[in-house]
């Protein structure tokens, strides 16, 4: 009973405030709304028994995405305007189109056998799996997690060089902008 009401109360937290990321008129606070999400989420995964995936749930995508995100949409400048529709919005007002699509995901979901047995569902539950994957990680998958932070490495990189390249071409543009009388 008390399991099914942390459930409810998890899968709450994460539902309301998706809704409210979808269907809200300001991006700041979309990107609030956003944050609860992702925390819902995280706790679904910890109440499910994947420590490892709540803890990179909060750590990557609460703690980095988010926050880059916040930080973006912060740091930018989008004017108040009154927002236009475009191609397939134009036609189909959103609710409708989310309604299809939720249409279709219920019938891929229930489709599906989900049946597990109880034993074999609370043995799983019962076990870390932290120190597995990191054994996995550092063993079996080497390579491809090298590999990874490599891109990651490479992208980082790309990006301080496209700054910079902005950063002297405004710089010489504000020269000759001062030059001119």
């Amino acid at each position: 009973m008390i399991r099914d009401l942390v459930f409810v109360l998890l899968a709450l937290l994460t539902v309301v405030p998706a809704v409210w990321v979808v269907f809200s008129k300001h991006i700041v606070h979309a990107g609030f709304a956003l944050l609860f999400t992702l925390m819902g989420v995280a706790g679904l995964y910890a109440f499910l028994g994947a420590d490892f995936l709540a803890v990179t749930q909060v750590m990557v995508y609460v703690g980095g995405v988010l926050v880059l995100i916040l930080f973006t949409v912060m740091m930018t400048h989008v004017p108040a305007q009154g927002r236009r529709r475009h191609g397939l919005d134009r036609y189909v007002p959103p609710a409708v189109f989310a309604a299809a699509v939720f249409g279709v995901l219920y019938k891929v979901i229930t489709a599906v056998d989900w049946r597990v047995s109880e034993g074999a569902a609370r043995e799983a539950m019962a076990r870390p799996t932290t120190a597995e994957i990191g054994t996995q990680l550092m063993t079996s998958y080497i390579f491809p997690f090298e590999y990874v932070s490599l891109v990651l490495l490479a992208a980082m990189v790309g990006a301080a060089i496209l700054i910079r390249e902005r950063s002297h071409a405004g710089a010489a543009e504000d020269e000759n902008q001062e030059a001119r009388p």
